[in-house]
Parts: structure tokens; C-alpha cells; sequence
């Protein structure tokens, strides 16, 4: 298995940009890699983008980026673009898109997989790509109804400590959550698990991104 070690060599990024269409979105796909980076990492800066936050999810989008973020320099946007609907208001996603393109230039995006079967999923991550060109683009997976989990071939390697702590901070705060079958510690470990056993991590968990292109 082909690995990169960033681990001795200090932060291979300075910038990161994380976009979630929904306002859990960012923890459930990538959650674990952000508490990673985090801790090995005080110097990173982060960009936090969610699209579609209304109300008390609102309220729960601020408040878990400001946890998880609490040790690193970042800036947090929370927009109120219509659940379910981006598709429909994406030139105005879109010039959203090139407002933070002028702001913010990231070293490494984590977004959406682009075959995500929520269409408001794929919106992101296609505008993600046509906005920014020359970057490192990871795409996170979101477990759901729709069965469209695929194989992935970038792996991120989670102590335990990592994996249980998204757990607990997706329970702690998505309390409105609470209710959904699909949104269960047994599934955010399950995942992990099963990716972690892809990648053979000693800790057994992982988290995995489609990559499409990258320079080495």
C-alpha cells in the first residue's frame, strides 16, 4: 500500500476549506480527518463553508465548527440556501463560490463526492471543482438511505481516540438529529470501521475520499 507521511515533515498544507451542503455534513464525512489535522497541526488555517442551515440546525452548524476548530485559526460561514433545493439556486450558490475564491485560497478542499446521490451533494461538489481548478480536492462520503456508498481510494488513518471523539461531538452538537435512525454512533463507527479495514489501520478505523487528481 503506497503511503504518505506528512507525520515528521511538519504540515504539508497551511490553508484547508472544508464545504458541507447541509450543516452536519463536514463532520459526518470528514470529521475525524479535521480532529486529526487539528491536533497535529496548530498553525493550520481553516475556511468552513455550509450552504443550508436554517433555524436551530443554524445554531448547530456555528457552534460544532466553533468545537472543533476552538485550537486553529479559522472563519466560519453559515448560509441559508433552501434544504433540498441548490440545483435550483445555483447561480447563486455560485457566485458565493467565487466570492470565497477571491477571500480564501486553499492548499487542500474537502467537499462532497461528486456521485452522491443528494443533489444537493453533487451541486457542491461540481461547483467545487469548476471554482477552483488548481487545488487539491478531496471528496468526503455522507452515509444515507440512497445506498450510494462507493469505493473510494484515499484513505486518512484514525487513532480511536479520533474516531470515538467525532462520535461524541456529532451527539453532543446535532441534538436535533437525535431521532433519525441513520444518524447513530453505530453508523459513523460502522463506516469507519469498514474503511479502516480497507486500509489495514492498526487502530482499525479510517476515513476515505475519492480523489480525483493529484501532484506529488
Amino acid at each position: 500500500m503506497l503511503t504518505l507521511d506528512f507525520s515528521a515533515a511538519g504540515p504539508p498544507f497551511a490553508r484547508l476549506l472544508a464545504i458541507g451542503a447541509h450543516s452536519d455534513d463536514i463532520e459526518i464525512g470528514c470529521g475525524g480527518t479535521l480532529l486529526r489535522l487539528v491536533d497535529a497541526f496548530p498553525t493550520l488555517e481553516v475556511y468552513w463553508l455550509v450552504l443550508s442551515a436554517h433555524g436551530v440546525r443554524l445554531e448547530e452548524a456555528r457552534a460544532s465548527a466553533a468545537a472543533m476548530l476552538q485550537a486553529v485559526s479559522h472563519q466560519v460561514a453559515v448560509h441559508s440556501f433552501t434544504d433540498g433545493f441548490l440545483p435550483y439556486e445555483g447561480a447563486a450558490v455560485k457566485r458565493r463560490f467565487e466570492a470565497l475564491k477571491a477571500e480564501f485560497q486553499p492548499d487542500l478542499i474537502l467537499t462532497h463526492y461528486g456521485r452522491d446521490a443528494h443533489q444537493d451533494h453533487r451541486l457542491i461538489s461540481e461547483l467545487t471543482w469548476n471554482t477552483f481548478r488548481d487545488h487539491l480536492i478531496l471528496e468526503f462520503e455522507i452515509p444515507k438511505y440512497d445506498g450510494d456508498l462507493g469505493t473510494p481510494n484515499l484513505f486518512v488513518r484514525l487513532d480511536e481516540r479520533h474516531a470515538r471523539a467525532k462520535v461524541a461531538h456529532l451527539a453532543e452538537h446535532f441534538r436535533s438529529q437525535a431521532g433519525r435512525r441513520w444518524f447513530s454512533p453505530d453508523v459513523f463507527l460502522g463506516l469507519m470501521r469498514l474503511r479502516g479495514m480497507e486500509c489495514n489501520a492498526a487502530s482499525s478505523y479510517a476515513e476515505a475520499f475519492y480523489c480525483r487528481k493529484a501532484v506529488l
